[in-house]
């Protein structure tokens, strides 16, 4: 009889539902996103009800959301590869807590105003800004390679999990309690949250002061990585072009549903909700559809069905078909394909980076993208206000039709798989 043993398959690797610090991220991030979403119902809906928020007023209250990916953008990379990033995440999330409570008690005490609420979007922008840069280059090394894109999913079906319960419980609660009272559950959430990332074990080693260079120096290495990689540098263009649509749109949309079409704020609650079903189905099926229509073309074909979803927004008002089942549909669908293009995308930024230069480049792709938005809420509130809010949308649209362009008519479109040297899941004293 042999002696040889039977060779045996090399064990799966485990599923994250395992990875107790893995589960901790998850928890918090949870958290944070149902928090996020109510807050995203109830704002613009208190400006536009309660304080008479102009077209003008909508897109500035827009810009502010995200300006400070445009201002601090870029040294907040720089600044994150220098922190000890779970601590970053702990002290954003306090910070939005406290900008929130403050706005809860100007509302109850009768102080409110448009102003107000543009400063508070604009301290919690910035905390996003180092919440979202820590939160993508805390991941790979959090981990490894072997769960990326199961992670990556994991947070993006939480994410959306978390716009489908929101935006319909939101809609349906400001019913029968003031929005300030939704702002401060959103408060809480952001403290809860803070107190389950805070509870991740795995502790990390900063970077040693002394191989610190000039701030401009280590900014200028995150830039220039994401201008001459070629494939990301069109994913990036696209990306860029898509978020100056959707702010351009989401500037007047509130205003679109609630004044235009004449609906409540339950079914402007389910229409965001539909949106989140749609990106919730992306977040479930983008791990198999990558391997079956292969990572590097699910890019542009899910750029590219963007550009329908985006136009049955404005089709809305043309009485076809009843306005919130297009805006239903078409909300769906566009949640579906941004959900997909972000699992395929993301994944591959993390793995084709170096780690060192993680911070530096989400930062910068970050600056980028989402620097764009700013600029497309201001741009909304002032074609709202001198076009109209309808033909606002129809340019939202004709712009999102063009940000597919750069990666449909690219190599992206024939390549099954996307090139990108593996990320090492860093040990756990050096995390």
């Amino acid at each position: 009889m042999s002696a040889d043993r039977p060779t045996l398959a090399p064990d799966r690797p485990r599923s994250l539902v395992h990875h107790p610090d893995f589960r901790r991220l998850w928890a918090g991030d949870a958290l944070g996103q149902l928090g996020a979403q109510l807050t995203g119902v109830a704002l613009p809906i208190f400006a536009v009800q309660q304080l008479a928020a102009t077209e003008w007023e909508m897109g500035v209250l827009t810009a502010a959301e995200y300006a400070a990916f445009l201002v601090i953008g870029l040294p907040a990379g720089a600044w994150v590869d220098r922190m000890r990033k779970r601590r970053v995440l702990v002290v954003a999330d306090l910070v939005r807590a406290a900008v929130l409570a403050t706005v809860v008690v100007t509302a109850f005490t009768g102080h409110a105003s448009i102003p107000l609420l543009v400063v508070a979007a604009l301290v919690i922008s910035a905390a996003t800004v180092f919440f979202d840069v820590s939160h993508q280059s805390y991941i790979p090394g959090l981990v490894g390679l072997e769960h990326l894109v199961e992670g990556n999913s994991k947070l993006q079906a939480t994410a959306s999990v978390a716009q489908v319960v929101a935006p319909a419980l939101g809609g349906v609660l400001l019913r029968v309690i003031a929005a300030p009272a939704l702002i401060a559950i959103t408060a809480a959430s952001y403290l809860v949250s803070a107190f389950a990332v805070g509870r991740i074990r795995q502790r990390e080693t900063p970077p040693d002061p002394a191989t610190r260079r000039p701030l401009r120096v280590e900014i200028a290495e995150g830039l220039r990585f994401v201008v001459h990689e070629p494939y990301l540098r069109r994913i990036v263009v696209c990306t860029s072009l898509g978020n100056l649509a959707g702010a351009l749109s989401a500037a007047v949309t509130v205003i679109y549903v609630l004044r235009t079409l004449d609906l409540d704020t339950a079914a402007f609650g389910a229409i965001v909700s539909a949106g989140a079903v749609g990106g919730l189905l992306g977040a479930v099926v983008a791990g198999r559809l990558a391997q079956w229509v292969g990572e590097g073309r699910t890019i542009p074909l899910a750029a590219l069905l963007m550009a329908p979803a985006a136009a049955l927004t404005p089709l809305a008002s043309t009485g076809i078909l009843p306005a919130a089942a297009l805006l239903i549909a078409g909300g769906a669908l566009f949640g579906f394909a941004v959900i997909v293009y972000n699992v395929a995308q993301v994944s591959f930024r993390q793995r084709v980076c170096p780690p060192p230069l993680l911070g530096r480049m989400n930062a910068s792709v970050r600056f980028i993208v989402w620097g764009t938005m700013p600029i497309g809420g201001l741009l909304g509130g002032w074609l709202g206000t001198h076009l109209g809010v309808l033909p606002t949308l129809w340019i939202s649209a004709a712009i999102m039709t063009l940000s597919a362009l750069p990666v449909v008519l690219s190599p992206l479109l024939g390549m099954r798989d996307l090139p990108g040297g593996p990320v090492a899941p860093v040990p756990a004293r050096d995390a």
